[in-house]
């Protein structure tokens, strides 16, 4: 086989579907090439035709898939720290909403910081997120609210992946909050569905997300957005179920949604329709941690209908300034009571399904040869640990 690499002397994860538990191969090899993975085996299987090939070995560490963050809020301006302390004295992440805070007080900030400063921002955070073997990254809009800043936060969710060795996933979050002075159905018709029709014009979009919540938009409303999204020919995903049940998640599953993220006020009517929809149920526990929630999502309803579980940061400035995937898979774990093989499907197999994305999420041939090599024996050690980072090497493209 020529032009090809073999990687060696390696435990390798490849989170196949239907594998148990990991789908661990010991004494293993990959051989990667043009970009991609072309074998996975047991060494003692290597074909014949990859004997030759250069070879790198990594003295019996584990190899993953390259870890996925599927919920971010990457590119904002400013900071809530104010309404950290306000949260420890006592006011709600919906108290801080209606006065004035959360959402909309990011929104004044994302609009005056010039589009260059936010992609230097941004790319400071994806460095963080590329530093614990993260190769794909999903972004959002919705700190705009008005067309020109929904589309500059987009542009620059685009440029991240042209500076930094990662790939990036935008979704078009219009329908975040509802800006001062303004009610909620002329914000929709007058400015989130224009600037949705502009930046799929732009080609800036890969996704179409909502807040369904009732400090933000109601079923009803994000269903017309949703609308919209079909008729463009993107997929939808949505945050629903935080802090109500106001059935956004069987709207979401009625609109074959990629995802339905937070999800901690689910019932068994939603998981049941996630699961006919073949929705992935996100799981975000960092927003959990940081707005003292107490409502866990139905992590055992999910396992027992068949739902996938993906875990991600949702690194944003007020609900879960959080930069660490290894962090996410470790309260997932404490929080939710995933187990390890499940936080680390949550970041990688599940995480590719959650964005739509069949070329990566697992080590098998065929996919792109973005993996992570680390400084561990056995894959529960990524979340078992606490505020450390045993990444050894990550590989993206096959390229170290």
């Amino acid at each position: 086989m020529s032009g090809g690499q073999l990687i060696t002397d390696v435990t390798v994860a490849t989170m196949a579907d239907g594998a148990d538990g990991c789908g661990l191969i010991r004494d293993a090899g990959i051989v990667t090439g043009g970009g991609t993975i072309r074998w996975v085996g047991p060494m003692r299987a290597l074909p014949d035709a990859c004997r030759d090939i250069p070879r790198t070995g990594f003295g019996g560490r584990l190899v993953t898939p390259a870890l996925i963050d599927c919920h971010t809020h990457l590119v904002h301006g400013g900071n809530r720290a104010r309404e950290f302390g306000m949260r420890l004295e006592g006011a709600s992440y919906e108290e801080i909403a209606r006065a004035g805070g959360g959402i909309v007080s990011t929104v004044q900030a994302t609009r005056d910081t010039p589009e260059a400063t936010l992609l230097e921002q941004a790319l400071r955070r994806a460095d963080a997120l590329i530093a614990e073997g993260v190769a794909l990254i999903e972004v959002k809009s919705g700190y705009g609210l008005d067309i020109e800043t929904e589309l500059k936060m987009l542009r620059v969710a685009r440029a991240i992946a042209t500076r930094r060795p990662v790939r990036v996933v935008t979704s078009f979050l219009g329908a975040h909050a509802v800006p001062a002075g303004m009610d909620a159905d002329t914000y929709i018709d007058t400015v989130c569905l224009p600037a949705l029709d502009a930046a799929h014009g732009q080609g800036l979009v890969d996704a179409v997300d909502g807040f369904c919540e009732g400090i933000a938009f109601t079923p009803g409303q994000i269903g017309r957005v949703f609308d919209r999204a079909r008729a463009l020919g993107l997929p939808v995903r949505l945050h629903s179920d935080q802090l109500s049940n106001l059935g956004g998640t069987i709207l979401a599953a009625r609109h074959g949604a990629l995802s339905v993220d937070h999800v901690e006020y689910a019932g068994e009517a939603d998981v049941r329709a996630m699961a006919g929809a073949g929705s992935v149920a996100v799981l975000l526990p960092g927003a959990f941690y940081t707005l003292h929630e107490t409502r866990k999502p139905p992590v055992d309803g999910f396992r027992d209908h068949g739902v996938p579980m993906a875990v991600a940061t949702d690194w944003n400035p007020g609900s879960s300034p959080m930069g660490s995937v290894l962090l996410a898979m470790n309260m997932a774990c404490t929080l939710f009571g995933l187990t390890p093989t499940e936080a680390l499907a949550g970041t990688t197999r599940n995480a590719a399904r959650a964005l739509g994305r069949e070329d990566c999420g697992m080590i098998a041939p065929g996919l792109r040869a973005d993996l992570a090599v680390w400084d561990v024996e056995d894959p529960a050690e990524l979340s078992y640990r606490i505020g450390v980072n045993p990444l050894h090497e990550r590989i993206f493209g096959g390229a170290a």
